[in-house]
C-alpha cells in the first residue's frame, strides 16, 4: 500500500500555512497527526496532489488555562493531553474521554485538532466538545471567527470549516468547581470506535439538588447530541436513580440512531440510554455538594 505522488509543503507559521491553503485549494490537504488521512491515501481513496504539513507551525501547540478555560491548540497531541496534570486536575472528564481513544501508538501521533476535524460521530473529541458547549477558533487569510461545537458538526464527517479555513484551537469553559463528571463508552474491542459513547457533568447543591446538568451522546447519529431535554429534567431534581433513569431515556428517544454491521438502530437507542444512567450516577458520585 503506497500513496499517490504528492508535494509535500511545510510551513512554520500559519500565515504561510494558511497562503498555501489558498494557493493550492482543492488540490491540497492538511496533515496533522495523519492517524486518518494517511490510511486513505495509502489505500488511494484520497489523492492530494499537495500535503501541507502542520507539524512544524508554531503556536499551535499549547495548552492554556485562562479564566477559568482549558484551550487547547489544534496540533496538541492525544497523548500531551493524556499526561497533563493540568487537565487531569481542571477538567478530568476530558482525561478520562482521551484515555479511551484508539491505543498509545495511536495518540502519541494523533493530534486534538485532527480528531476535531475529521468528525467521525463515535470519537469521542467531538462528543467532548458538545458536552461542553467548547468553541472552536477558526482561521483563513480573510477573517478569523469562533464555532460553537454544537454548530460545528452538520452532518457524518461533515464540518462548518471551508477549504481555506485552518482550526487553529479549542476552548473548553470549566465546569462549576466541586461537578461530578463520568465518559463512558461501549465498543466490541478495546480501542476500536464507540457503538455508542456518553459523557455527563452533575453539579450538586443543597439537599443533593442538580444545579448543573450536561449529558451528550455520540455513535448514535450523525453527529454527537447533546440532550437538553435531559438536561432540563434533571435540574431541580434531588439526586437519585429514578431521575436519572427518567433523564436518559429521555435523552435516547431523541436519537435517530442507524443500523449497520455493528449494532442496530433499536440497539443503539437501548444502549443510550443505559450508559446515559450510568454516566450520571457515576458524575454523581464523583460530585461535591457546594453550599
Amino acid at each position: 500500500m503506497k500513496p499517490a505522488p504528492f508535494n509535500l509543503l511545510r510551513p512554520k507559521k500559519i500565515d504561510e500555512a494558511l497562503a498555501l491553503l489558498e494557493s493550492y485549494g482543492d488540490q491540497a490537504k492538511l496533515l496533522a497527526g495523519g492517524q486518518s488521512l494517511v490510511p486513505l491515501m495509502n489505500f488511494r481513496l484520497a489523492q492530494p496532489r499537495n500535503l501541507i504539513d502542520l507539524n512544524r507551525v508554531e503556536g499551535l501547540s499549547d495548552i492554556r488555562l485562562e479564566d477559568r478555560r482549558i484551550t487547547l491548540g489544534a496540533m496538541v497531541r492525544q497523548r500531551e493531553v493524556e499526561q497533563s496534570a493540568l487537565i487531569a486536575d481542571k477538567l478530568p472528564v476530558l482525561h478520562e474521554a482521551i484515555e479511551q481513544v484508539a491505543h498509545p501508538a495511536i495518540r502519541n501521533r494523533g493530534t486534538v485538532g485532527g480528531s476535531l476535524v475529521h468528525a467521525d460521530p463515535s470519537a469521542e473529541l467531538p462528543l467532548l466538545c458538545v458536552a461542553l458547549d467548547a468553541t472552536f477558533e477558526i482561521q483563513s487569510r480573510r477573517a478569523k471567527r469562533s464555532v460553537a461545537a454544537r454548530d460545528f458538526y452538520r452532518g457524518y464527517l461533515l464540518t462548518d470549516i471551508s477549504a481555506d479555513e485552518l482550526l487553529v484551537a479549542v476552548t473548553f469553559p470549566l465546569p462549576p468547581p466541586g461537578s461530578g463528571w463520568c465518559f463512558t463508552e461501549m465498543a466490541r474491542r478495546h480501542g476500536d470506535f464507540a457503538i455508542v459513547a456518553a459523557a455527563a457533568v452533575l453539579g450538586l447543591g443543597r439537599d443533593r439538588r442538580i444545579d448543573f446538568a450536561r449529558i451528550a451522546l455520540g455513535g448514535a447519529g450523525p453527529v454527537p447530541v447533546r440532550s437538553t431535554a435531559a438536561e432540563e429534567a434533571l435540574l431541580g431534581q434531588r439526586a437519585g436513580v429514578d431521575v436519572y433513569r427518567r433523564a436518559a431515556e429521555a435523552a435516547a428517544q431523541a436519537l435517530d440512531p442507524p443500523s449497520d454491521i455493528h449494532a442496530s438502530a433499536l440497539y443503539r437507542r437501548h444502549l443510550s440510554a443505559v450508559l446515559a444512567r450510568r454516566a450520571l450516577a457515576r458524575a454523581e458520585a464523583r460530585a461535591r455538594v457546594q453550599d
